[in-house]
């Protein structure tokens, strides 16, 4: 009886299949740059995301998080996953800060945006 009972006790991990995202070639990169973080997610048309990726991610601690290196090494993380997938081309949405300058569009135009 504690055979069965440790059988149907599977954890919600095991449990849970595996999402399978549709990949196009054509999608959207997603930006959000903020005071402390930059995060990077890349969707299909529908929203669903395919890859992601942030500053923090990539290993940066503190203030080092919110430069533009950090923006395109995380950049670079998510286009090669995205790319590998499947993805290539994307239109990229920016959401700053006010007071934020637009350092964060520059990587994509370099890893991202090859046409």
């Amino acid at each position: 009886m504690a055979k069965a009972q440790a059988q149907q006790q599977v954890s919600a991990k095991q449990a849970a299949k595996k999402r399978v995202v549709k990949v196009d070639s054509y999608g959207d990169a997603h930006v959000s740059a903020t005071f402390n973080n930059i995060i990077i997610s890349l969707t299909n048309k529908s929203g669903q995301v395919i890859s992601w990726s942030s500053a923090g991610k990539m290993g940066f601690k503190g203030s080092k998080k919110n430069t533009p290196y950090a923006a395109q090494m995380a950049a670079a993380d998510a286009a090669k996953t995205a790319f590998d997938a499947g993805l290539k081309r994307v239109d990229v949405f920016v959401k700053v800060p006010v007071q934020a300058a637009k350092a964060p569009s520059v990587p994509f135009h370099k890893t991202v945006s090859r046409s």
